[in-house]
């Protein structure tokens, strides 16, 4: 059975996408610990981030910095946390999350957006990668 991130990559659902390569795609997180919440996803369906090989799990580092940057220009933080948990969605993917303080982190507090500012916040985060 497909992941809820393999049926982002198909189409089947939608997303508030930031960029895609071949291989990977970044898209908000519609339930954000903070505004810009955005999650790094290999395309190819890899439960444990670890049994990825290890070329493509350097790429998506690699990636996952690339817009890293981008989010660290368009939303004003301290810095740019990195979480890999992958327990709520078997499907490798790097959470990246503006933070102002360690709470930011705990994915315990959640921010809301309207979906025109996920849609806006997207685009910006695209604009400057």
């Amino acid at each position: 059975m497909s992941s809820i991130f393999t049926k982002i990559i198909n189409g089947e659902i939608p997303c508030y996408k930031i960029t895609e390569t071949e291989e990977f795609i970044a898209f908000l997180d519609v339930n954000p610990n903070a505004k810009g919440h955005t999650l790094c996803v290999p395309k190819q369906e890899i439960n444990k981030i670890f049994d990825m090989p290890e070329d493509l799990y350097l790429k998506l580092m690699a990636f996952s910095r690339k817009v890293a940057i981008a989010l660290e220009k368009t939303v004003p933080c301290k810095r740019i946390g990195m979480a890999v948990v992958g327990l709520e969605v078997p499907h490798t993917h790097v959470h990246l999350i503006p933070l102002q303080d360690m709470d930011d982190m705990r994915f315990q507090i959640k921010t809301t957006l309207t979906p025109e500012e996920f849609s806006k916040l997207a685009q910006v985060i695209a604009e400057n990668l």
